[in-house]
């Protein structure tokens, strides 16, 4: 069998599709995989990188702005959106794939909608709550789609009647043990555990709302704290290191500049607080972790957004939009929260509920389905 993936831009995309694409590797031994995307993004170094065959395209997406760059750069877009289809049928037709797949960016559109042109099943995989324009598009043409949460159902017009499958999960994250995690941590069993980041190059509004709150808990030792400053978040390391963090660490506060352990980190902690890309809301699920969600204003369509709401409408999350965001406001919700642990313990028992931990397993069958 013969499948094609078609995916590429940000790894909220890409690892989903690397996560399905080795457990079909793993289960079907005679699967033949071959990814499509671009050759200037992340998906050009992380697909060879796990294994996989890699085509490219020549794509580009829209930028809603009317200044010079952004017009000069919408007309070549215009010119690559039409060569890309041609790019897209060649691959098809040396391939001969018996399923195409995509899982989002806007790489997907073409090579998806080649395929239907040719007669080749097809499904697609949304990840957010409110689907991006591509996946959009492409529900009215394609054989099958596949949701993370229901929610974005309601903004799509599609075909057959969308399937909940999920987002896959690391292994690692499902696994991981709480006792066990925070005896590595070194968090004391009457501590409370925050744990709050970015994203891995971090989230200025996040360090700087942050910075005094960290600075206090340091001084009175209430509960334990991580601090992830992102990739991108040097200076704020260097202003703790001013105010006696030694090390990153100060009293019962922990700052880094990245989480490399974060399935360790998270199945520790009693509140997490960050955006809320698909990935990190279904990691959060999946360990049952009560969270404080700062969605990303700057990403297509709002979409943080609608997925935080997916939760705080189940009881199983909580709101801070960023233009509300300040060490007070935040502040006083982990107080709150923290005070609480009746709340804490149900919220995150709410986001257990959404979860689903055979993600890999649903969204493979679906595909495999579709196989003539």
């Amino acid at each position: 069998m013969k499948i094609l993936f078609a995916t590429g831009g940000t790894a909220g995309h890409i690892n989903p599709a690397l996560a399905v694409a080795s457990y079909i590797r793993e289960t079907q031994k005679d699967a033949e995989i071959l990814f499509i995307g671009t050759k200037d993004h992340m998906e050009s170094t992380l697909v060879p990188k796990a294994g996989f065959d890699f085509k490219t395209i020549d794509i580009s997406g829209f930028r809603r702005s009317f200044s010079p760059k952004a017009i000069a750069h919408n007309l070549k877009t215009v010119v690559r959106i039409m060569k890309s289809s041609g790019e897209s049928k060649k691959i098809i037709n040396e391939f001969k794939p018996d399923v195409a797949v995509g899982f989002g960016g806007y790489v997907s559109g073409p090579v998806l909608q080649t395929a239907v042109k040719m007669g080749i099943p097809t499904c697609i995989h949304e990840q957010n709550a409110f689907p991006g324009i591509t996946n959009k598009t492409l529900a009215k043409e394609v054989d099958r789609v596949m949701l993370t949460v229901e929610d974005a159902a309601k903004y799509l017009d599609s075909k057959n009647k969308p399937e909940v499958t999920g987002l896959p999960v690391r292994g690692e994250l499902l696994n991981a043990d709480r006792e066990m995690s925070r005896a590595q941590l070194g968090i004391p069993d009457d501590k409370f555990l925050v744990l709050s980041f970015g994203g891995s190059l971090g989230a200025e509004p996040i360090n700087e709302a942050m910075y005094d709150i960290l600075l206090k808990s340091a001084e009175t030792g209430r509960y334990c704290h991580i601090h992830s400053v992102g990739t991108n978040g040097g200076k704020y390391l260097e202003k703790f290191e001013k105010q006696g963090f030694i090390n990153g660490k100060k009293g019962t506060v922990e700052v880094r500049q990245y989480i490399d352990n974060m399935d360790v980190c998270m199945a520790a902690a009693d509140l997490v607080i960050g955006r809320a890309g698909a990935s990190s809301l279904s990691e959060i699920e999946a360990m049952g972790k009560a969270s404080i969600l700062i969605p990303s204003p700057y990403v297509s369509e709002n979409h943080q957004y609608h997925n935080a709401m997916a939760l705080v409408n189940r009881n199983a999350g909580f709101i801070i939009e960023e233009k509300d965001l300040n060490s007070d406001v935040l502040g006083k919700k982990i107080d709150e929260l923290l005070s609480d642990a009746k709340l804490l313990k149900s919220v995150g028992q709410n986001a257990k509920a959404m979860a689903v931990t055979d993600s890999r397993e649903r969204i493979a069958q679906i595909i495999l389905s579709l196989i003539k």
